[in-house]
């Protein structure tokens, strides 16, 4: 009687899994499909109940990572950079990756990638370091560096000037008006 509920159980939650797999609006099932998908679900869900699992079975191992694309073809635009997941173009890799519980270092390697893959499209990494010189980013560092270049000769006559003027200290903030109440 016990083994006969423990079954019938089983084959309840194997139902009620498999209407909720075909109810989600992403997964597009022919109906040929179904009823292999509720026997895996059944043999699965029978497993679990007797403390056995699939041998050798795993998520991982069950999927063929085969590539969308190959890799002379998702560098092939300088432009993008096509997914070997799904063969989509992306700018960027590296967000995609995610979305697929991904690594780049775990996409090269499922890939058999090299370890310089790149993960950003060229033009894009050339568009996005441009943007950053125009807006000055590491700009403190090339005037350290070219200060430095220059040598100490430079920098020690405004220096004088400076300490004869008395304006060793930062300048001042300019003070702000108080606020108001109705403000």
């Amino acid at each position: 009687m016990a083994d006969e509920s423990s079954s019938l159980n089983t084959i309840e939650l194997a139902t009620e899994l498999t209407i909720a797999w075909l109810n989600n609006p992403n997964n597009r099932v022919s109906a040929d499909e179904v009823p292999a998908f509720l026997q895996r679900m059944h043999t699965t869900l029978n497993g679990l109940e007797t403390g056995q699992s699939e041998q050798g079975h795993t998520a991982d191992d069950s999927e063929d990572h085969k590539p969308a694309v190959t890799v002379r073809k998702s560098l092939g635009s300088p432009d993008h950079i096509l997914s070997m997941i799904d063969g989509k173009p992306y700018k960027t890799l590296r967000r995609h990756l995610s979305r697929h519980g991904l690594t780049p270092e775990q996409y090269r390697e499922r890939y058999n990638l090299k370890p310089d893959y790149p993960m950003v499209a060229p033009n894009y990494s050339e568009h996005r370091r441009a943007m950053a010189h125009k807006i000055g980013l590491g700009a403190r560092g090339r005037d350290a560096r070219a200060a430095a270049s220059d040598g100490d000769a430079a920098a020690k006559p405004q220096q004088a000037a400076r300490a004869a003027q008395g304006d060793d200290a930062k300048p001042k903030r300019a003070s702000r008006k108080p606020r108001t109440a109705t403000e």
